[in-house]
């Protein structure tokens, strides 16, 4: 789950303004909605529509309803999420889930069967989109929306007020199933499988005389609607769901198991051109997914993350110790000074690269913020040795900004600690400690994670797990004997 930001980010004018006008012009979509139904309805059933209209009161109400629907929505947001609702293009996302289940629920409700409605998909884009919370909010905003359609529609004659009481508890628990059996389900296939879950609230209460639909109501033909509810919605959150990606730039956990595939673009060059720099990155995305697992992160982005985080050093791979040929150091001809901008630069070259690829901020940011304003201090040792004078030490520390997540501190601490432990002669638990501690120590007093919402108990639960990994990587082996296999025969 995406944690909520402490930070309160400042609202402009603007900001308000491009609020206001999504509320507003929703709540017009929304009533647009409603009016479509009813004369849908209408037709369906032989009437016109100006008796609908011949009395207003029915549409008054229900403006004042969703007036007050959406208000609750704007409350909820901007006493649990501000950071989220200051982005209009957030609620426009939110809203555009809310109209198109709704769409779909009236054209299966109507024209197919009540029961086979998709009753949980409003909680399961929600979920994928943004995170568990915000999924059960939304999840009960759109059986209240539900309700009121089918309160108000010209339906009245077909469902009466205890199946919409059903519905609306039916919605309600489907969609709370909904998200939370699958908001660590990463397969699509999975997904499917597990979808004859969400019907079991729908098939409880088909199972219920007084819920039968109209007079006469074909139970198989509701049981069997009822039990294609489920994987009805799925079917439609699979679809639904790379639009909404695309559209509002959002990135799902199937996103970003696209981006760690091998075959990836820019993961196939790294095998390609920067090996060394590729299966250290491995390492890392080990380390920071089980921190990341450890303090209730978000694992699926730290791995990801953590495979793309040095990325940048694809411009000038041959710079980087880990893909160079023993002997072969191409900074043994440089100035230290040059040697640093060149090793400082992959941080901003590796964020130029994800965000001209279209890919997520939140790896571009892991790109630049890595490495924090930490000093360069091989190249800031070697140039005092070629000069009796004072170095600024600022001319040799990354550009930063320094972590501005905790996904991006714990990217710092395991990008270093790897790094430092490979250079160990002796990986011995106590040695490994050491160093982890160290690392640790020195980027805390550095100001470091000055920026970001870690606290000392996370920072802690991440060194011990860090040190359990790289211990575990880089374990002792029994020496092998030295023994001649030639003139052996093993065949009978």
């Amino acid at each position: 789950m995406k944690e909520i930001s402490l930070k309160l980010q400042p609202w402009s004018r603007k900001d308000i303004a491009k609020n206001v006008v999504t509320y507003v012009m929703n709540l017009l979509v929304i009533c647009a909605l409603f009016l479509g139904t009813v004369y849908l309805d209408c037709a369906r059933a032989g009437k016109p529509v100006a008796e609908f209209f011949a009395d207003l009161s029915d549409l008054f109400n229900f403006i004042i309803l969703m007036v007050l629907t959406l208000g609750v929505m704007f409350l909820y947001f901007m006493f649990e999420n501000r950071n989220f609702l200051r982005n209009a293009v957030n609620s426009e996302m939110l809203f555009l889930v809310l109209e198109l289940a709704i769409v779909i629920s009236y054209i299966t409700g109507r024209y197919v069967n009540p029961y086979l409605r998709p009753l949980a998909l409003t909680a399961l884009l929600t979920l994928f989109l943004v995170n568990s919370r915000t999924a059960v909010f939304m999840n009960v905003i759109y059986c209240i929306m539900t309700f009121i359609f089918d309160s108000f529609s010209a339906i009245n004659g077909t469902i009466d007020i205890i199946n919409e009481v059903f519905f609306f508890l039916m919605g309600i628990t489907s969609g709370i199933i909904a998200i939370y059996c699958m908001k660590n389900v990463y397969s699509r296939l999975r997904l499917l499988v597990m979808s004859v879950i969400i019907s079991i609230p729908t098939l409880a209460c088909i199972a219920i005389p007084i819920t039968a639909i109209g007079e006469g109501g074909n139970v198989w033909w509701n049981l069997g609607s009822g039990l294609a509810s489920g994987p009805l919605a799925v079917v439609a959150f699979i679809v639904l769901l790379p639009v909404f990606e695309t559209i509002f730039k959002k990135v799902s956990c199937f996103k970003f198991a696209e981006f760690t595939d091998h075959k990836s673009k820019y993961i196939r060059k790294l095998i390609a051109e920067a090996p060394g720099t590729f299966n250290h990155s491995i390492v890392v995305s080990n380390i920071a997914e089980a921190c990341a697992t450890a303090i209730g992160e978000d694992a699926l982005l730290a791995r990801t993350c953590a495979y793309y985080h040095d990325i940048g050093k694809l411009r000038r791979s041959e710079y980087f110790k880990e893909n160079q040929a023993e002997g072969d150091n191409p900074h043994n001809d440089l100035m230290p000074e040059l040697s640093a901008h060149i090793i400082r630069s992959h941080t901003t070259d590796g964020y130029n690269l994800i965000t001209k690829a279209r890919m997520p901020k939140e790896i571009a940011d892991v790109c630049v913020q890595h490495h924090g304003t930490m000093p360069i201090l091989y190249f800031y040792d070697k140039a005092k040795k070629f000069t009796d004078g004072e170095v600024d030490i600022r001319q040799y520390c990354y550009a930063g900004p320094k972590p501005q997540s905790k996904i991006a501190a714990i990217l710092m601490i395991a990008d270093s600690c790897e790094a430092a432990t490979r250079t160990l002669k002796d990986r011995s638990r106590d040695k490994v400690t050491k160093v982890v501690r160290k690392i640790v120590s020195d980027r805390m007093q550095l100001g470091q994670f000055d920026e970001c919402e870690i606290t000392l108990k996370e920072l802690n639960i991440i060194i011990y797990t860090v040190i359990n990994n790289l211990t575990g990587i880089y374990h002792s082996r029994i020496e092998y004997p030295k023994v001649s296999l030639e003139g052996l025969d093993l065949d009978d």
